[in-house]
């Protein structure tokens, strides 16, 4: 599998990191662009409207593959992080596209610090969820 799988993409999860201590971070921080932990996909996170959302603006040929053969022949210029609003300072809940899946999932993202983000999708109403730690770039 490669780190761009449901698995390992932008939401591996279950043991991913024991709990790591969050830190106050200004809000505006949350934008700029992150790399998920494998390095094989690049997200540029900016404002839409009040909203925050995210495209990939770099992937590795092995990611752009794996989207191609879920559904997504475009990987460059998806939009992965949809319909973001923030719930408290450093905190946002919206939606995750899956492209190696071809579907959407509920999503948070928690603010760690000033170059570290932590994004969980979840399935069932968030019953079920995995993390990955991206870090910015």
């Amino acid at each position: 599998m490669t780190g761009y799988t449901w698995a390992g993409l932008g939401l591996a999860i279950a043991g991913m990191g024991a709990a790591m201590a969050a830190v106050p971070v200004r809000a505006d921080t949350i934008h700029g662009t992150w790399e998920n932990p494998t390095g094989d996909v690049r997200v540029l996170t900016q404002p839409c409207g009040e909203e925050l959302c995210g495209k990939v603006t770099w992937a590795s040929d092995l990611a752009k593959r794996d989207a191609s053969a879920g559904g997504t022949p475009n990987l460059i210029g998806t939009s992965l992080l949809r319909n973001y609003r923030q719930t408290k300072p450093g905190h946002w809940r919206g939606n995750v596209f899956v492209p190696d899946l071809g579907d959407t999932y509920y999503s948070t993202i928690k603010q760690l610090d000033a170059s570290r983000i932590k994004i969980s999708g979840c399935i069932l109403g968030g019953l079920l969820c995995k993390s990955q730690i991206w870090r910015k770039i």
